[in-house]
């Protein structure tokens, strides 16, 4: 049994039967780290001593015979933007280089009461802007299917994390595919909730109307897990549901013997989509046929509109947020010129120019621009004018379906470098995730297989370097992410 490649699960269960203790099973993911993140990755921050002290606290539970909860003991790794008291949190970027917060988000305060044991701080895309984690101020994170690819972005450390065994689960952060784009590039499982099902609050802010924080996993139930633990209203957060968090394990069994489920032509018929992807996914939809699902075709014309509208909603919020960071506040890690500055602007304008990457700052302006007078009513509001159309056509086509099916990213992770020159490019592998978000529906990415490479990768942490992961993610209705984990459930245990 190798302890840090079991599933949350498995994990719980060796623990209340005493096969092995919280303080091992933490080991072994730290031991995992040590071994294999020099080149990977992953993590900007471990933080071994307090893992294994939160560790020990639950061992001594477990030795007096106290019932545990099925997350506590087990350790996991957090993205870089939620806040994390007395641990710091950069977002990945140079102006939050010695950020320690005051306090823990309401995600990362649910996951404590359930005994969390925190292994360190993830890396990611800065603020969260980019679809690769190259655009981290610390270093690009690597694939660990082959070391030359990106991981996805931007939750990439989280992802890499959990597929190449560091962590048995990582919380990851979903703006316009963050979570499910690098789950299916390194071949895991991402869930982005339903916007309002998990608080935002203490997440450090890109585009506040998108962003959901979520987990990525080995297992569909492992998902369900961690989303049981970190739903529900947040007094905090204003913007957080007050449905009811059922139990999203409960009916995980349940067969799906004549659920209807949707596979919007739009997203198959794009002539960027990778054939072996398309025909991945057609191979995965025949098992839900033999399950029983009845599959139908559809159509969502608003599709082609929805990258132009992330971009312009999302940048003018980013402008927004970002305005904060003025090199007063958060504990500011860029040295000023003190030559240069002058006056109170000059030192925002040094601050800003030295702490902020190429990407922050590009959206910086993008969203500046769309929002000022004389082009808010031409880009921005026409924006959100089509977000209305885009969520319309989803909630109509859920008036008939169960569930939708489509690719997650059009690409196979390509190699570090290859697109960071070409923004519009980067932002166009988003195609088949930012409808979602702009929609605030929930989505699961599920692993489908593995694409054989016509090359072998040089240098590789997991399976043989021959081939890539791809998945399919299944979008379901606002708050019934208790059907797609349903829809995913049965499809990993058929393969």
């Amino acid at each position: 049994m190798i302890l840090n490649e079991l599933t949350i699960r498995q994990a719980h269960e060796g623990l209340t039967k005493k096969d092995f203790s919280s303080v091992e099973l933490t080991q072994a993911c730290l031991d995992q780290l040590k071994k294999v993140d020099e080149k990977i990755h992953s993590f900007v921050l471990i933080t071994e001593k307090e893992a294994l002290e939160q560790a020990k606290k639950v061992d001594k539970k477990i030795i007096q015979n106290e019932q545990i909860k099925i997350l506590e003991g087990i350790p996991a790794g957090i993205k870089d933007l939620l806040c994390t008291e007395g641990i710091q949190t950069t977002a990945c970027s140079k102006i939050l280089e010695n950020f320690i917060p005051p306090y823990d988000c309401t995600v990362i305060k649910k996951l404590k009461e359930n005994g969390l044991v925190i292994l360190g701080k993830q890396n990611c895309d800065e603020f969260a802007m980019g679809s690769s984690t190259e655009n981290s101020a610390f270093g690009p994170t690597r694939n660990p299917y082959d070391l030359e690819r990106v991981p996805g972005g931007t939750s990439g450390g989280a992802s890499a994390s959990v597929a190449a065994n560091e962590s048995i689960y990582s919380i990851g952060t979903d703006t316009g595919g963050s979570i499910r784009q690098p789950a299916a590039f390194c071949g895991v499982v991402g869930l982005k909730p339903t916007y309002g099902r998990v608080s935002r609050f203490g997440i450090i802010s890109y585009v506040s109307s998108f962003e959901q924080a979520g987990p990525i996993t080995k297992t569909v139930e492992d998902a369900a897990i961690v989303l049981n633990a970190i739903a529900g209203n947040d007094k905090l957060d204003s913007t957080t549901s007050q449905k009811n968090v059922p139990d999203y394990t409960l009916n995980l069994n349940k067969n799906i013997k004549g659920i209807k489920i949707g596979l919007p032509k739009e997203f198959f018929e794009q002539k960027e989509l990778d054939q072996k992807i398309k025909e991945s996914i057609y191979e995965a939809i025949k098992i839900f046929e033999k399950l029983g699902a009845k599959i139908e075709e559809i159509s969502l014309p608003m599709t082609k509109y929805a990258i132009a509208a992330y971009y312009i909603i999302a940048k003018a919020e980013a402008s927004a947020n970002l305005a904060r960071y003025d090199g007063i506040r958060y504990k500011k890690n860029v040295k000023c010129q003190m030559s240069n500055v002058k006056c109170l602007l000059d030192m925002y304008l040094e601050t800003r120019t030295n702490g902020f990457g190429d990407e922050v700052k590009r959206s910086i302006m993008m969203g500046t621009y769309t929002l000022s007078a004389g082009y808010y009513d031409a880009y921005y509001l026409k924006a959100t004018k089509i977000r209305t159309l885009i969520k319309q056509e989803y909630i109509k086509a859920f008036e008939k379906y169960n569930a939708l099916i489509c690719p997650v990213s059009p690409i196979l992770p390509f190699k570090i470098g290859e697109k960071v020159e070409d923004p519009l490019t980067m932002y166009l592998v988003d195609a088949f995730t930012v409808p979602v978000n702009l929609a605030g529906l929930p989505s699961l990415t599920v692993p489908c297989g593995k694409i054989k490479m016509r090359e072998k990768a040089k240098e590789y942490i997991i399976n043989d370097g021959k081939s890539l992961p791809v998945a399919f993610q299944i979008i379901g209705k606002h708050f019934d992410e208790e059907t797609i984990l349903r829809i995913g459930h049965h499809y990993e245990c058929e393969i």
